[in-house]
Parts: structure tokens; sequence; C-alpha cells
């Protein structure tokens, strides 16, 4: 929804929110069912409400629990049967500098400073300590904005006694925390409030007559970046740009002005606005964000722009190029068909709003954002959060090249006749094994991220998999794959359940990157030879219909299974594994078999 995207109307939403719920309920979008809960040190109520908007607006579908005004610490640090009894999926703490309980005087010395620090400090660990041994799932905790005044001037940052400086010493042991412990993670209000502007966030009224914390006009903005880190634990993370060139990557119109004649670089403002554009998207490569070009230009003149001298971007850094004279939403189908990505996990960004438009009215879902001024092209995408980095494994750092590498599959493909003589020639390797502590964050984020090749679409934190990882209930198995090209890194998770003498199948996906290979074969052999090794008698595989996972419709049919039932809410297939099995996988060389 439109409205709910940066740059947003905040008193709009504060205004409309009922209807704008009931129009984002009422879509025939599946939802995914989380429960919130928000453990407050001021009112939070309106916060719980713009959460939901925008959560709402990613397919989550939020549950709440709100603690009691000003009881964050004590519901948090100690036993809490009704939260305990709610179960949450994720808890978001709500402080502010509000809830600091002492600031330095001037006549303390170091060392009583110091174990004001070290008290406060400690007050929220045993919080967040609790509540993830209890409950089990990730934590958000606000960091800490700066105060609305200072004592001391500008002395304030410097000085041991001032209030700035205080705070900001509290944070960084926030961050020090946050970097070893999974998790957990902040939700930088300290920035939130500076963007917003720091009078104006902190504007007392709203503290005297309402006690909240934070002005109401600017809740949803907080509620904004407390959403989008929400859905990127959930893996609700865009994957890749699709980008135009003329006017978007460089000023002006390359085909008519010619490449020395195109604006980008450092040697006058408009073309400085382009480079640094450029260096923008360029980082994103950093997080595996995949980059692509869908322009209205002759192949020539965009490789002969990226070919220039001050670019920063190179026809090397895009997995697919799409210059020609094709309607842009053809384009744009074809390249996330070829990425084997849904369209909506890709943004388009171009700075026509007649094109901007074409895309907006197909019925993909895709992220379109209003771009502005070239000036404020970074700010509008980077506002939007479509990225929310809340873990950053290696494989994520390594995906644009993967697809890369893929592309290259594809056009090697292209020289066989045969499907299966070209899967030969990849030269397939596969670690298949139970879950491992290694790749914990990678399994669970799979687990929240794929669609398409998911048969059940079941949803796990990493507390767990970790937890599953330890039950002996449980068949966990991960496929990790190489070949010729290289490493795909671990691309398919099995969680199988044990129930008396039979193999109930809760989960079963793989990464799109990895579609007809294979690896779906020898994972489901290595599955049975689990089942026959402990004695089980039946395997159960569940299909669940979604909005996405109809390719996988059929999977067990394909892999020897029986139709059970069969629902409008899905399927149900088993194996006798007392009959014979024909194995599965003929090209994928599985290391230690």
């Amino acid at each position: 929804m439109k409205e709910l995207e940066y740059p947003f109307d905040a008193s709009y939403l504060m205004t409309h929110r009922r209807q704008l719920k009931k129009t984002l309920t009422a879509q025939s979008a599946a939802f995914t069912d989380k429960r919130i809960a928000i453990l407050g040190g001021s009112t939070t109520a309106a916060i719980g409400w713009m959460v939901e908007l925008f959560l709402l607006n990613q397919q989550i579908r939020p549950k709440f629990y709100e603690s009691e005004y000003n009881r964050y610490y004590e519901e948090g640090a100690f036993p809490n049967q009704k939260l305990k009894e709610f179960k949450p999926d994720i808890i978001y703490i709500h402080t502010t500098n509000r809830n600091i309980s002492r600031y330095p005087q001037i006549s303390d010395s170091a060392e009583t400073v110091d174990r004001m620090l070290k008290e406060e400090f400690e007050k929220l660990k045993q919080v967040w300590e609790n509540l993830q041994s209890t409950y089990r799932c990730p934590v958000i905790q606000n960091n800490f904005e700066l105060p609305f005044y200072r004592l001391l001037g500008n002395k304030d940052a410097s000085d041991l006694h001032g209030a700035v400086n205080f705070l900001t010493r509290l944070n960084i042991k926030l961050y020090e925390y946050a970097q070893t412990h999974e998790n957990f993670y902040i939700c930088d209000i300290n920035y939130i409030s500076a963007d917003y502007g720091l009078k104006e966030w902190s504007d007392p009224f709203y503290w005297y007559m309402y006690k909240y914390a934070v002005n109401v006009d600017a809740i949803p903005f907080l509620a904004f970046n407390v959403s989008n880190i929400i859905k990127s634990v959930f893996g609700k993370n865009k994957k890749g740009f699709v980008l135009d060139l003329d006017n978007t990557l460089w000023g002006g119109v390359i085909g008519d002005e010619g490449t020395e004649n195109i604006k980008i670089g450092s040697e006058e403002a408009s073309g400085q606005v382009y480079w640094e554009f450029q260096r923008y998207l360029k980082a994103h490569k950093q997080l595996g964000i995949v980059l692509n070009i869908n322009s209205k230009n002759n192949k020539e003149n965009a490789l002969a722009g990226l070919n220039h001298p001050d670019s920063q971007l190179r026809p090397e850094d895009f997995v697919e190029i799409k210059a020609n004279w094709e309607p842009k939403d053809r384009n744009f189908e074809e390249i996330a068909g070829n990425l084997n990505l849904l369209p909506d996990s890709l943004v388009f960004v171009d700075d026509n709003p007649a094109e901007r438009h074409i895309i907006e009215a197909q019925p993909w879902g895709v992220s379109v954002p209003d771009m502005g001024e070239p000036h404020h092209y970074i700010q509008n995408i980077d506002r939007n959060g479509y990225f929310e980095a809340t873990t950053i494994s290696s494989d994520d750092q390594k995906r644009s090249q993967m697809y890369q590498r893929n592309a290259e599959r594809a056009n090697f493909q292209s020289g066989f006749g045969d499907y299966g003589e070209y899967l030969k020639s990849l030269e397939m390797r596969a670690a298949i094994k139970p879950f491992e502590s290694v790749y914990m964050a990678r399994i669970a984020q799979l687990t929240n991220k794929t669609n398409q090749f998911n048969l059940t679409t079941k949803r796990y934190s990493q507390a767990e998999i970790e937890a599953i990882a330890q039950d002996p209930s449980f068949i966990t198995l991960y496929g990790r794959l190489e070949d010729r090209f290289g490493d795909n890194g671990v691309v398919s998770v099995v969680i199988g359940r044990i129930v008396g003498m039979e193999c109930h199948m809760d989960l079963w996906l793989m990464s799109c990157r990895v579609l007809k290979r294979g690896l779906e074969c020898a994972m489901m052999d290595e599955v049975v030879r689990q089942c026959r090794e402990r004695g089980l008698r039946k395997i159960y595989g569940y299909y669940l219909p979604t909005g996405k996972n109809s390719m996988v419709r059929e999977f067990y049919k394909q892999q020897g299974f029986q139709m059970e039932t069969e629902e409008p809410g899905g399927s149900v297939w088993a194996y006798d594994l007392s009959d014979s099995w024909e194995t599965k996988n003929k090209y994928i060389q599985v290391e230690g078999m």
C-alpha cells in the first residue's frame, strides 16, 4: 500500500489507521501470523497501532501483548505468567532516555559515574537474558536518544558528567552486547530521532500530557523502523534492484546526448549526485543484493554508459541487463523469471513516473519508490528499509555472485540438447547433514524467506531451530550444493518429526537459486535412509498451498508418495517404508556417500 511507504504522511496514518487496517486485512494475500510483545517504559498503545499497519503491509498479521505502563522491567526481568501464556514470537522493549534511573552529577567521581553506567546496563541485561532464556525468541531493544537539553552545553558530549556523554557510553555497551549475542537487535532511535529532528521528537508536551516519551506525530517513523526489523527477522526483505539508466543512474538521455555528455562524476554538482547514487547502489552488493537493469535503450548505449570512466557501476556488477525497446513490465517479469525470484522480491527504481505506474499496476506487489529529485534518490530508497540487515551471513555476502554464476550456468546449459547431460556436466557435489551450529542462523533465515519451493511454509526462529536440532524426536537435514561454477551455500532444509513409528515432514524447502538441479532428490534419498535406520514404517508429507508455492504441489507424487487426502487447505501424502526405494539422485555426488 503506497500510503505506508516512505515518504509517508504520518498524520494521515494516525487519523486513518482503522480504515487502512480494514483495507489491508481485506486483501487476499496470505498472512503470516506472529505474536509480538511490547514492553514499554512509557505509553505504547499508538506504537502498537502503527506497527500493526506496517506489518500488515508486509503480509505479517500481528497479535499484540502490551505491558502495563512503565512496567517493562518488572514484566521482563521476572516470571510473567500472562506473557508466558501469550508465547511471543518476538519482544520489543520500548525504552527511552526517560527511563534512565540517574544521571551523573557534577560532583560525582569517575568511579561513581562508571558504577552508575554499569547499573543501568545490568538492569537492561537482566531483562534481555530472562526474556531470551524464558521465551527463546528474538528481542528488539531501543538504544537511547540524546537528551532534549544539555546542562554543560557542548561540553556535555565530552565530559563524563554530561548526559550526552553518559547516554553515548551506555549506547556503546548496548552495541557491544548486540555484537556478541544472536537474536538481539537494536532499534536505533538515536538515529531516528536525529533524522526526524530531536527538538520535535522529544517535545515534552506529549510526556506531560499523555506519558508518551515520543512526539505522537513521530510515532509512525518509530513504528516503521520497528516493523522493518521484524519483517527482516521473519524473512520479508527484498532481494534485489531493477534499475533504469537515463536520468536514474546518470543525468541525461545517452541515446540523444552521447556517452561523453551524460552527467556522471565529481566535476559538476549534477554529475556528483548520480556518482554518489551509483556508489550507494553498488555498496548493496556487500549484502548480497542483486542489481539488474531494465532500460529503454540500445544495448550498446547502455554498456557505453556503464563503461563511462566516471561510472561507479560496471556491466559486471549486474546479473541481468535488459536494454531494449520492449515494455518494461515484460522485461521486469523476464528478469525475475531468469533469477528464479518472485517479482515482489525486487525493487523497481525509475525516475519516470509513467514507467513506475506500469510496474505498480501489475498484480505482483512490487515495491516502487517515489524517487523525487535526484539528490533525494538515496534518501527515498534508504529510508524505506527494503534491505534491513538483521543478520549478515557469508551466504548473504556471496548471493549476488551466486546469481551471476547462475547466469553463467544458464548460458552453459544452452549448449546442451539434453538436460540430463547438462546436469552431469555441472559436476555437482552436496553435503547433506543434520543441523550444525555454524549454520543455525542461515537455516532459520531460509525458513523465513523461502516461499516458492516450500511445502508447508512454517517459519522458525533461530532459537526454535536450535531446540529442534537438540531434540532426538526430529530428523533435521540441511543441504549445501557446489558445482563447477562455485558454491551455492546452504540451500535446502528438511525437518521431520518422529511420532511413534512415523515421520511427519514438518518442513521441506529449497532456495530458488538451485531449482531443477536434483538436490531435492538427494535430500529425499537421505530422509528415507535415516527413517529406515530408525526403524520407522511410514513417512507423511504435507503440502499447504499459498499464493507462491504452487510449483511444489505435486512434489511428493513425483517422489513416489501416494496421496491420502486432498482438501482446499492442502494435501497429505504417504510413503510406506516397507516398499522398495529407487534412488532418486542421479547427478549429485553426496559427501560421504
